[in-house]
C-alpha cells in the first residue's frame, strides 16, 4: 500500500542498473507507486532484467545500454528519457562499484576506473538531469551511496573516498537547486544482501555482530525511503543523507 501522498504516478523515472542486484527491487517499488521507469547501465541483462520488474506492475520502461561514463552517451541518456516521454522528475543514480585493497597496493587505472564509475556517472547524470529539472521547473534527484561516505573502513579507501564525494555532490546541489524545486538527497546504505538469512545465521555471522540490530539489512528495506525522497511529501527536505545501515553509523 503506497501512502498517497507518496504516489508517484504519471511521474518519469531513470534508474542506473549495476550487478549487486538492487536495481530491480528498487526500480519495481517506483513502479509500483505509479512511476515509469527507464533503466540505463553498462550491461544489458542487468538493464533488461530491471526493465521486467518494472513491467510487472504495468508500468512503461526503456532500456538503456550506455557507457555512463562518458559524457556523450550520459547525455544521450537522458535526452531519450525526455524524447520519449517529454520530462525527467525522477533520476536515482543507483550503479555503483567497489572493491577491497590496501591504499598501498591500488594503481592509478584502478583508482581511475572506480571514480569514473562511482563519481563521474553520477556528476554527468546529476548534470544532464539537472538541466532537463531546471527547465521543466522542477525534480527529484536521489544518490544511492555507501555509510563509507562518512565513516573510513581498513582496505577501502578508495571506495570511501568516493561515497564521500557524491555525498558533497548531493549537499552542494541541494543548495544550489534549493530555489528551483529541485531536491537532492542520498541514501546512505550499511551491508544490505540479497539473501534473507534466518535471525540465528544473523547473529552468527563476525559482520552482523558489528550492526547494533544484529543482521544484514536488503535492499527492499531502502525502497520505502527511495518512494518517499521521490514523491512530492518531501518538498522541505533536501540535503540530506538518511542511514539505512543497522545502528551501524552510530558507533560514532
Amino acid at each position: 500500500m503506497v501512502p498517497d501522498e507518496w504516489d508517484l504516478s504519471d511521474m518519469k523515472a531513470l534508474i542506473t542498473a549495476d550487478r549487486r542486484g538492487w536495481t530491480p527491487i528498487l526500480a519495481s517499488a517506483l513502479a509500483e507507486a505509479g512511476a515509469d521507469v527507464a533503466v540505463a547501465g553498462w550491461d544489458s541483462e542487468h538493464v533488461a532484467q530491471a526493465a521486467r520488474a518494472v513491467k510487472e506492475w504495468g508500468r512503461n520502461s526503456q532500456e538503456i545500454v550506455a557507457d555512463l561514463t562518458q559524457g556523450v552517451e550520459a547525455s544521450g541518456t537522458v535526452r531519450q528519457v525526455v524524447e520519449t516521454w517529454g520530462r525527467l522528475d525522477i533520476l536515482v543514480n543507483n550503479a555503483q562499484a567497489q572493491f577491497g585493497q590496501p591504499f598501498t597496493d591500488i594503481t592509478e587505472e584502478q583508482w581511475d576506473r572506480l571514480m569514473g564509475y562511482n563519481v563521474r556517472t553520477p556528476f554527468l547524470l546529476c548534470q544532464a538531469s539537472g538541466r532537463q529539472m531546471l527547465r521543466q521547473g522542477g525534480g527529484r534527484i536521489i544518490n544511492i551511496i555507501s555509510g563509507l561516505a562518512e565513516r573510513g573502513l581498513c582496505n577501502s579507501a578508495a571506495y570511501a573516498a568516493s561515497q564521500g564525494a557524491v555525498l558533497q555532490l548531493t549537499r552542494s546541489l541541494a543548495l544550489e537547486w534549493a530555489q528551483d524545486s529541485i531536491r537532492v538527497n542520498a541514501i546512505a546504505t550499511g551491508w544490505l544482501s540479497l539473501e534473507e538469512a534466518h535471525e540465528e545465521q544473523s547473529q552468527e555471522s563476525q559482520l552482523s555482530r558489528f550492526i547494533p540490530l544484529r543482521r544484514l539489512g536488503h535492499p527492499k528495506e531502502i525502497a520505502p525511503l527511495l518512494i518517499y525522497l521521490a514523491s512530492n511529501a518531501c518538498d522541505f527536505v533536501t540535503g540530506q543523507a538518511i542511514f539505512v545501515d543497522g545502528g551501524a553509523i552510530a558507533h560514532g
